[in-house]
């Protein structure tokens, strides 16, 4: 069973900067399909970003330019910089990490922008 545990999200003014952090229970971030997701109030989870093996990113629309995600496999963990923050990036984040069947979620963590 893997464990993820997210960290970092906080409240932000907008044009600022955010880094969120997944934590896994372990080493699995160089065989699984990871990433982030969010949902807002009323809305459904979307994605936000990916790492496929071996390291292609992707990312939404929504978000290029401006977000960046990336792993650190010798500390199993997975971080999202998320700068010039807008008020629509308001969300619950949550990081996923997938491989076959096995789908892992983190508890998730709130990212609020806001003046």
């Amino acid at each position: 069973q893997v464990q993820l545990v997210e960290s970092g999200g906080g409240l932000v003014q907008p044009g600022g900067s955010l880094r969120l952090s997944c934590a896994a229970s372990g080493s699995i971030f160089s065989s699984y399909v990871v990433g982030w997701y969010r949902q807002a109030p009323g809305k459904q989870r979307e994605l936000v970003a990916t790492i496929i093996p071996p390291g292609r990113t992707n990312y939404a629309d929504s978000v290029k330019g401006r977000f960046t995600i990336s792993r650190d496999n010798a500390n199993n963990t997975m971080h999202l910089q998320m700068n010039s923050l807008k008020p629509e990036d308001t969300a619950m984040y949550y990081c996923k990490a997938a491989r076959g069947f096995y789908n892992y979620w983190g508890q998730g963590t709130q990212v609020t922008v806001s003046s």
